[in-house]
């Protein structure tokens, strides 16, 4: 059978659209966007029709968008960028208990050199609640950072009403989008940030290309010294091919996103009244109105979930799973710790993220191999309990 690929969150295929886009910038037009030559100026202009498309997807202008080498880069330079432009001597910056890595990890490299963080807690939907951003803002906060949506449980966070706060107090507010962008509308100016995240490989785009946009009059500095490439703010040469196809990759999800969002609610509403119907004891993480269309988080009692992603592997189903083995010990992700939910039941978390190409005839059937790996672990482990339950001598 043919296999079925169920974890775009992770990483999409480059669009066909996208791959044409980019095949003349790898060979034939191979130009310096610096040089003023004649090939140095056609991969300027092809740059600058990117960062047209990728500020037309999220409503922005095209002189507030800076390519990066990624969602990771784009998320260190939105932070470290403002905390090092040292606006007012102030050293405070809010963000969550759920973020990426990407954010997570900038913030602790900060607290380390003599910044205050503050993690706010989320709901057991994995919601911010706005006015526990209000109640710690101080004199001193220069940034608050809270992803638009969540990356494993897919829950979308009440941005609007957090910008309008940091509007108030004058905080810049950064958002780390890259799991939203290109699956649900996203304006800068409705969600109220001033710093956006984004990366191309979430929206069949190529890896290592992203971009951060940065509201006209939002002070950041770079965090890499070279050229002054990016209105100074990412040195070094651009990434002409990779950047041609994250336009491409906007310019697609921008004409698609409609269709494409009404096409995979329904196959994610699908998958989990079909595992609800036909598992027991299962729990559907995040928020059950706010949450992406694509993905669904679901937690299996009893079950071990890197066993269960094996299992799927091996029957050419290819999902994540929403724990991480970590020296021989498992270990449950951040995010469900965040929520409150109990280890036994988190280690059992898989993570389904749906794709354009993607099939009802290749949900119901991944549900109907999944029914049967958990029927047969639950077994197997009521078996091995009650031999060990026997003693041995």
């Amino acid at each position: 059978m043919e296999p079925i690929y169920l974890d775009h969150s992770a990483t999409t295929p480059i669009h066909p659209e996208v791959l044409a886009a980019m095949m003349s910038f790898f060979a034939n037009h191979f130009g310096n966007p610096s040089s003023i030559h004649r090939e140095g100026r056609f991969a300027r202009e092809a740059v600058g029709d990117a960062r047209v498309r990728v500020a037309t997807l999220i409503g922005a202008a095209p002189a507030e968008i800076v390519f990066t080498g990624g969602g990771t880069e784009a998320d260190n330079l939105a932070i470290l960028g403002a905390a090092f432009a040292g606006k007012g001597g102030r050293n405070h910056l809010i963000t969550s208990t759920i973020e990426h890595h990407a954010v997570e990890n900038a913030c602790r490299h900060l607290a380390g050199r003599g910044f205050t963080v503050t993690f706010l807690p989320v709901d057991s939907g994995g919601r911010v609640n706005p006015d526990d951003v209000r109640k710690v803002v101080t004199e001193k906060t220069f940034l608050v950072s809270i992803m638009h949506a969540n990356n494993e449980i897919g829950t979308i966070q009440p941005l609007g009403e957090i910008g309008a706060i940091t509007r108030e107090r004058g905080i810049l507010f950064h958002t780390d989008a890259v799991q939203s962008v290109g699956k649900i509308p996203v304006s800068v100016d409705e969600i109220g940030v001033d710093l956006l995240s984004l990366a191309g490989h979430k929206i069949y785009g190529p890896k290592g290309v992203g971009a951060l946009y940065v509201r006209k009059g939002a002070e950041i500095v770079p965090i890499t010294f070279g050229g002054h490439q990016e209105g100074n703010l990412r040195n070094g040469t651009e990434n002409v091919p990779g950047v041609v196809g994250l336009g491409k990759a906007c310019e697609i999800a921008a004409r698609d996103l409609a269709a494409q969002t009404i096409h995979l609610r329904g196959l994610r509403d699908l998958l989990e009244a079909t595992i609800r119907e036909e598992i027991p004891d299962v729990r559907v993480n995040g928020h059950p109105r706010e949450r992406l269309p694509h993905l669904l988080s679901i937690s299996f009692a009893g079950m071990s979930g890197e066993a269960l992603v094996r299992q799927l592997d091996l029957r050419g189903i290819a999902v994540s799973a929403g724990s991480a083995c970590t020296a021989g010990s498992t270990m449950i992700s951040h995010v469900l710790a965040a929520l409150g939910m109990e280890e036994a039941l988190a280690v059992g978390t898989l993570r389904f993220s749906m794709g354009r190409d993607n099939t009802r005839e290749e949900i119901l059937r991944t549900a109907s191999i999944l029914d049967k790996l958990v029927n047969r672990q639950r077994v197997l482990a009521e078996l091995e309990e009650g031999i060990g339950g026997r003693g041995c001598r």
